[in-house]
């Protein structure tokens, strides 16, 4: 018997776990008590990764297909076969025929995270796509523009404060995303415990407005406008706070001049909430000792994503909440994701090349995803004709799967880095499957720059990986040294940086990184952290500003010139807004569960055992209006498609509002995850649309796409 401490890599909470074993069988899997930072928490995905490890599905050598079936092929000619795909391709067609894909769980491990951006630079395309651009970009540019860096993202101070504003987001299910919080239902419990106070905004009264007690619907879109009806009600009313930024903060004339006219009368009738509500709101929340406004997926995922996450910042910024305790900090990582050419190349861009078809702008060398179809569908110079992906399943997780599905069908060639048949992959030419969690060491270098508290834990893999595997890092040095240009020069240095990376390891690179951090003068090591099994706590967040600001002024900029162009946008919106336009649609919204993360956990029996959990909630009216009962099997149509689906009456829902889970639809054909398959549920994502995007950001805008539910009667097949 031993037992193991790690940190949990299946979502961004960082949850500290003790596994106990028994010579090669685990025995369990239970919370860290001693983890300083999850204190003992665990949620039920980590138990699953026992049946990760053992998952006989999961891919353990490299296949190639052959017909309608994989074959298993050697390591070299796997290798020999990707080498040769690309470079045939783009000998043809040019380097941007040939895309790559980076998917939501690169940035869960260690060595995706150090070697991912090397491959992508090594297929000299600008057909980059990555899980950014259905999730989080909007964040990222707000942080650019106001801050001077992408990944400078306010954090909410959980711990310390006393009003908890909540705009789209549900981090009780999430466990914080883009505020790695370990045990959030416990923090929440702890700011009313104290006489604090969370307010909830979302049209779904989630499980974190269960939790708050204060909760206000709103109409999926209507955000940006509610946001800045708050800012009007704190400049109208002498609520501003100069904070610890005011000497080095500009733009406050410019914010207050915009939000004048946004009253909260004028966006009453468009966010569904009353205007003497939104006041009561901006005063509770102004005159709040400690607060700090925190929006997610609902804001970034929508037609004005961008406008929102700024304005959350800009609400903060002048109540006073920036960079001080109980209110929106930035953290102090031990590997600082900041410098060098890590996740973002430096301080990041946008705008410097757009997509060929649509012309939506490019971000730290990537294109919005929501482009990917059109690109591969669409004849010319550029079209995409091969593709490569790492841990993704963008038939699922990206807007109009199904187009998309079909797109992938048609390429001449595409690779895939995963350990599953999937949705998505299962149109690979080759499938080269890295080694599972248990199996390689982890250091969260992403998740510890979004934490609310500042820490450091290394965990080494559990298992020695089995002879004949390979870890993503090795697959991906070994891709990005045989397809680096083609001048000598460029050979050689691809070769002597395979040749490092393989003698230092991702071990040696992380402890090169800490040492060149903030604590490595203080002796931050991975020694030190290999001494200290249940992680090092390295404190509070602490302020930052201005030292930490990458603007050229190094000042805070409340209003950068590209997002107050897009506010009028926003208006003309608001001003044709009409409660009937969508002739009789409802508008639907995604949801995330506490024990589903987006595509690839629904092959753990645990996890979907029991109750159907991808059914579509609406509100009881909504229902009565439509001849619907509770349990009803339903066809739900947009635009784009139509799924059938369980329907679940709740008064949860907002009327006008259905709700569906993101990450299911696993019933196609070649997929090759029995557990998933026998839950197969329906894909959210064969309703939504790719042709709605943010304006500005060019991100998916999944919240609000217009749809029409009826019995699943109705349709008969001819």
């Amino acid at each position: 018997m031993a037992t193991h401490f790690r940190t949990c890599s299946l979502c961004e909470a960082m949850c500290g776990i003790a596994i106990e074993t028994e010579g090669a069988r685990i025995t369990s899997i239970r919370g860290d008590a001693d983890d300083p930072f999850s204190r003992g928490h665990i949620c039920p995905k980590a138990v699953a990764l026992q049946d990760l490890h053992d998952d006989p599905d999961r891919l353990r050598q490299p296949v190639k297909r052959a017909g309608d079936a994989f074959v298993p092929i050697s390591w070299r000619e796997a290798f020999d076969l990707v080498e040769q795909g690309i470079k045939k391709v783009q000998r043809v067609h040019g380097r941007d025929a040939v895309a790559v894909y980076l998917g939501n769980p690169t940035v869960h491990s260690l060595g995706a995270t150090l070697f991912a951006p090397r491959l992508q630079k090594a297929l000299r395309t600008k057909n980059r796509y990555s899980a950014t651009s259905v999730d989080q970009l909007p964040h990222h540019l707000a942080a650019l523009w106001m801050f001077g860096h992408p990944l400078l993202i306010p954090i909410p101070d959980l711990d310390r404060t006393d009003h908890l504003l909540v705009i789209g987001a549900n981090p009780v299910a999430s466990n914080g995303s883009l505020m790695t919080a370990p045990d959030v239902a416990k923090r929440l419990k702890a700011i009313t415990a104290r006489g604090g106070r969370i307010v909830v905004i979302d049209p779904r009264r989630n499980e974190t407005a269960e939790l708050a007690g204060e909760h206000h619907f709103i109409r999926p879109g209507a955000d940006a406008a509610l946001l800045l009806a708050l800012l009007h009600v704190v400049f109208a009313e002498g609520l501003t706070r100069a904070g610890t930024t005011g000497a080095f903060t500009r733009g406050m004339d410019e914010m207050r001049a915009v939000a004048a006219d946004w009253s909260p009368e004028r966006v009453a009738d468009v966010t569904g909430i009353a205007a003497a509500s939104i006041r009561a709101i901006a005063r509770d929340f102004a005159r709040a000792e400690r607060a700090v406004a925190y929006g997610r997926i609902g804001v970034s995922t929508q037609e004005f994503g961008a406008l929102c996450c700024w304005l959350i910042s800009v609400l903060n910024a002048v109540t006073g909440r920036i960079d001080v305790p109980g209110g929106a900090m930035f953290t102090r990582p031990a590997v600082n994701v900041m410098v060098g050419g890590g996740t973002y190349g430096g301080a990041g861009r946008f705008g410097r090349w757009k997509s060929r078809v649509r012309g939506l702008p490019e971000f730290a060398g990537e294109l919005p995803v929501a482009a990917l179809a059109e690109e591969m569908e669409t004849p010319g110079a550029g079209q995409i004709r091969a593709l490569v992906t790492h841990a993704g399943n963008p038939v699922l997780s990206t807007p109009n799967g199904a187009r998309l599905d079909g797109a992938i069908a048609g390429l001449e060639f595409y690779a895939a880095i995963d350990f599953y048949v999937n949705e998505t992959t299962r149109h690979a030419h080759v499938i080269l499957p890295p080694v599972g969690p248990l199996e390689r060491d982890q250091y969260d270098v992403v998740f510890h720059a979004l934490a609310i508290r500042n820490t450091a834990k290394y965990s080494p893999a559990l298992y020695r990986k089995p002879h004949g595997a390979l870890q993503d890092w090795e697959i991906l040095t070994e891709l990005t040294a045989r397809l680096t240009g083609g001048t000598l020069l460029q050979r050689l240095k691809a070769r002597g940086e395979w040749f490092a990376a393989h003698w230092l390891g991702t071990k040696g690179i992380l402890d090169r990184e800490l040492k060149k951090g903030p604590y490595g003068s203080q002796g931050l090591t991975v020694q030190r952290l290999e001494a200290n099994p249940h992680g090092v706590d390295l404190g509070a967040l602490e302020p930052m500003l201005p030292k930490a600001l990458r603007t050229d002024d190094q000042t805070v900029h409340l209003a950068p010139a590209v997002l107050m162009a897009d506010v009028p946008r926003l208006a003309r919106m608001v001003d044709a807004w009409s409660a009937t336009e969508r002739n009789g649609g409802l508008a639907l919204i995604g949801r995330r569960e506490l024990r589903s993360n987006n595509s690839w956990m629904h092959n753990s029996e645990r996890l979907v055992r029991g109750k159907r959990r991808c059914t579509l909630l609406m509100h009881p009216g909504d229902a009565a209006a439509r001849g619907l009962s509770d349990g009803d099997r339903v066809s739900v149509q947009s635009r784009t498609g139509r799924v059938e689906v369980e329907l679940e009456a709740s008064d949860a829902m907002m009327p006008g509002v259905v709700s569906l889970p993101h990450g299911w639809g696993h019933g196609g054909k070649g997929v090759q995850l029995r557990v998933a398959q026998a839950h197969a549920g329906a894909s959210i994502n064969d309703l939504t649309d790719d042709q709605a995007v943010d304006g500005l950001s060019g991100n998916a805008a999944f919240c609000g796409v217009t749809v029409h539910v009826e019995p699943a009667t109705a349709y008969t097949v001819a």
